[in-house]
């Protein structure tokens, strides 16, 4: 009987804690390295002290432990974002202030990308999982609060909040991959981006 069989629930849950946490530290490691299209399951766990069989015990395939990796940035993000909100004053001070926290937060989250210039490549689509919903709705129900206090137009509210976590995203994801990374210059054209188009967006009833 394995060793494994003998530990108490508790430490049972654990080790599951510590071996999921392994394996999205390496990957992180790997996908920084390598790139997301380059990188395998194998050179993931090389990276591990675990087994091919146990780490299919927690993840399918790469695109499965980039999602959670996706959601565990998501959870660790919302209270950063629901700092800003609080110091926000008005849309701009809104859309600036939490644009250039996810892009610092990208930055050191990334440090690895970093290493070696790697042009752009195409990373798998994230499902919508709790966290990621979660902000979502923070970052729609701190811009529907700047719209009702008349601080920005009335315009569709779901597009809005879409349309400014993709370019955020994408912007994000471009900005990682030049050398070097320059936050600053990337939050100013998302914030210009947002902010030039959207006087020119249709107006909805209240």
């Amino acid at each position: 009987m394995s060793q494994v069989a003998y530990l108490t629930p508790g430490k049972r849950e654990q080790t599951k804690l510590n071996n999921r946490l392994a394996i999205l530290d390496a990957a992180r490691e790997v996908f920084g390295d390598m790139g997301f299209e380059a990188a395998t399951v194998r050179d993931i766990i090389r990276r591990t002290s675990l087994s091919v069989g146990a780490f299919y015990n927690y993840f399918r395939s790469k695109e499965e432990v980039y999602e959670a990796l996706a959601d565990d940035g998501a959870r660790r993000f919302r209270p950063i974002l629901h700092a800003q909100s609080a110091k926000a004053t008005d849309f701009e001070s809104y859309i600036r202030g939490a644009v250039r926290a996810y892009f610092d937060f990208l930055a050191s989250e990334n440090e690895a990308w970093m290493r070696a210039p790697r042009p752009p490549e195409a990373m798998p689509q994230t499902r919508n999982t709790p966290e990621i919903l979660a902000v979502f709705e923070e970052v729609r129900a701190v811009l529907g609060n700047v719209i009702e206090r008349g601080l920005a137009p009335k315009v569709d509210l779901d597009f809005l909040t879409a349309s400014s976590i993709a370019v955020a995203r994408e912007i994000g994801d471009r900005m990682m991959a030049r050398r070097p990374v320059d936050v600053e210059a990337a939050t100013e054209f998302v914030v210009r981006l947002i902010l030039g188009g959207l006087p020119s967006l249709p107006r909805v009833e209240p």
